[in-house]
Formats: structure tokens, sequence, C-alpha cells
């Protein structure tokens, strides 16, 4: 375990020393000598987190993904209120029978065909977004990991989802493309004409309950341990005058571009193209890929889903949580954790491309935005 000691002494609170160390070990790599984790613990208060100190669990991706990792600190969790009682998670609308199953029309087998194709295309180069205020020319030169977070209440989405028919994910992936639109405009105008897309990771397993970890170590299981992914590719709405003057207008793409999505074939055809990269030219030309993917586009967004009660960590109650993921060849991820009834958001950037203190700025000013004009319906 890793114990920072902060220089400043005396203060109230070390946000700013605080952002200075996560930058820190963001950017760097882990030794591959060592456990591909660290354990960090931050014993200072900070107002941005409101709590009297930090845990961070910097892991590997190769150890496994969201499900995997989460799954893992779920077991050694415990709930507040009672700990004898099992931890629950929020209840959702099944959808994992719509997005696999076969298509049941003509529109759905071509709409197939369509994002597969598109999906194989960014794969390899033939499509690339363009270059944009969130997306430079040269990725490969990092100045360093920067992070910013907020949290909203579920209950605050109500209102759009009644009045739009729409889902609390609709409503949010709306209210992400509005700010991120909404922060390109103000660094270039110009920025209202590119292209930009982002990469949406979804737990490929057929089962969303999380596994204890002896279970998930069962091998030919549904839940077993590793990274078993797939991706959407979401185009991110162009701004304009009239999508700025209603802006329930990227409530209701996001909304329609995920329904056609789940009526398409392409997550299980992503995942066979993998599979058979795998086993024909083996895991780094498959993670090649997929790396390829992200790379050619603008942003990746990843969500987990986390309890509804309170938990403990070794008789310590959690007051939120957060993650996040470096290392990526984009420049802005987004990461979504629900907990205790509130959506976690963390914005993590590269500070020399992206100020993401004014990012989440523009998120705020598109979340007022499109909670405003749901009231006035």
């Amino acid at each position: 375990m890793k114990i920072p000691i902060f220089a400043k002494k005396g203060v109230k609170f070390y946000d700013e020393e605080f952002d200075e160390y996560m930058s820190k070990i963001g950017g760097e790599k882990l030794a591959q000598d060592k456990p591909l984790w660290e354990v960090h613990l931050i014993k200072y208060p900070t107002r941005k987190n409101n709590a009297a100190g930090t845990s961070v669990v910097k892991l590997h991706h190769s150890l496994g993904d969201g499900y995997t990792l989460m799954g893992s600190l779920l077991s050694c969790v415990k709930r507040v209120d009672d700990p004898s009682i099992p931890i629950t998670f929020p209840s959702s609308h099944a959808t994992t029978s719509s997005i696999k199953r076969l298509p049941e029309s003509i529109f759905s087998m071509f709409k197939s065909a369509s994002d597969f194709g598109w999906n194989i295309l960014r794969g390899s180069n033939f499509i690339v977004d363009d270059q944009s205020p969130i997306r430079p020319e040269n990725k490969e030169f990092k100045h360093g990991f920067g992070i910013s977070n907020v949290t909203l209440s579920l209950d605050s989405f109500k209102v759009v989802k009644n009045k739009l028919k729409v889902t609390t994910n609709d409503t949010l992936v709306g209210m992400i493309f509005l700010g991120i639109s909404l922060y390109m405009e103000a660094k270039s105008y110009e920025s209202r004409k590119t292209q930009a897309t982002a990469i949406v990771m979804l737990n490929a397993r057929k089962i969303r309950a999380y596994k204890s970890v002896e279970e998930m170590l069962q091998t030919n299981s549904d839940t077993s341990w590793g990274n078993r992914f797939h991706s959407l590719q979401l185009p991110i709405p162009k701004l304009s005058d009239a999508n700025t003057c209603n802006p329930l207008d990227f409530v209701l793409e996001a909304h329609k571009i995920i329904i056609g999505l789940r009526n398409s074939s392409v997550l299980p055809l992503s995942g066979l193209i993998l599979r058979m990269l795998d086993k024909i030219k083996g895991t780094e030309a498959a993670a090649k890929h997929a790396y390829k993917t992200v790379a050619n586009s603008s942003v990746i967004i990843s969500n987990v889903v986390g309890p509804v009660e309170q938990v403990a960590l070794a008789n310590h109650p959690i007051k939120r949580f957060y993650f996040t993921a470096t290392g990526l060849p984009t420049s802005l991820s987004v990461t979504i954790l629900s907990y205790m009834g509130n959506i976690h958001i963390a914005f993590g950037v590269d500070k020399g491309v992206i100020d993401e203190h004014q990012l989440l700025s523009c998120f705020e000013t598109a979340k007022e935005m499109i909670f405003n004009a749901a009231n006035k319906i």
C-alpha cells in the first residue's frame, strides 16, 4: 500500500495536491516485474470528494474488465445497514435478448450489415474521426492525465424520462453528447462540422448480476473471469442552431441511435470477428483491431453498475465510487458508475489537449439545458 505525504500543511482541503497526485499515478505505468495492481491510501480531506480520505485502487486492464473487477471489489465490502444481508443492485429492463436476437425484418438485416461494416472499417483505418478539440492530430504524445467528476441523482432524470418516454441511459448519453459538443464549439466554432464518434463499451456476458470471485474463476461459465466486452459506435450529433434551441433533440437522437443498435446484430457479429481474429491470427491481432477501433474514434464511454445500499470496506463506509481508465488511445474518456441512488460520472482527459474544468462546466450547462427544457413541456 502506498500512502503519500503532501508537502502543504495546515489547510482545510487538499484538492490541488490530490489532483496532482492522481495525475501522477494515472500517467505512470505499472511495473512489469510486480503484481499488476496498486493500492493508494490518501489520508487528506478534499472538497471535491467531500470525504476525509480517499482509497485509490489501480489495476491493469489485463486482469479483467469492469464486470470482473467490480465483482472482485464487491467481494471485499459489506452493507453498512446490515452486513449479513446481501448487496442489491438496481433493477433494469432486460436488454440482452433484444440486443442479441436475430434480425426480425429486412430493415434490421440492412442495419446489422451497415453497422458491422462501419465497425470493420473503423478497425482497419478506413474510417477515422475528424481532428477536433477533443481529438488532436498527434494522440500518441501525452501531456499528463486529468480527471474531473460530477454526481447526479437518479431521481433527477425522471422528468426527462417520463415526458420523452426514454430511459436514463438515453438521457445521460444525450447529456454527455451535448456537453461534449458545447465544449468543442467553445474551443472552435468550426468543430460544429466535424465527425466525432463515441465508443461505448458493454459487458458481453449473458448475465448481468455480479458473481463471487470463486464463481467467476470457474471454466465454461457465463460469468467467467477476464475481458469479455463488446463495443458500440455512437455518432455524436453535430451541434446546430436548431438543437441548441431544443437540447432535448440530443436525448431523442441518443434514444433513436441506441434503439437502432439494439435492433441490429452488430454486437454478436463484432464479437465474432474478434474471436475469429484471436483464433486465426492470435490474441495480439484481435487486440490490435480493438485498439484501432478506439484510436480512430474521439471518446470512449464505459458504465458499471454499483450497489443500491451504502457499503463499507474494512468497516469504513464508502461515500462514493468513481472509476476511470488511463493509457487509452483517445484523449477523452467518460466513465459512469451508479451507487446509492446516484450516478457518478468521471471525465478522464489528456491534460495537454482538453481542459477538464471547462469540459465539466460544459457538461453542467448541458444538464441544466436538458432539465429546463423538459420542465417546460
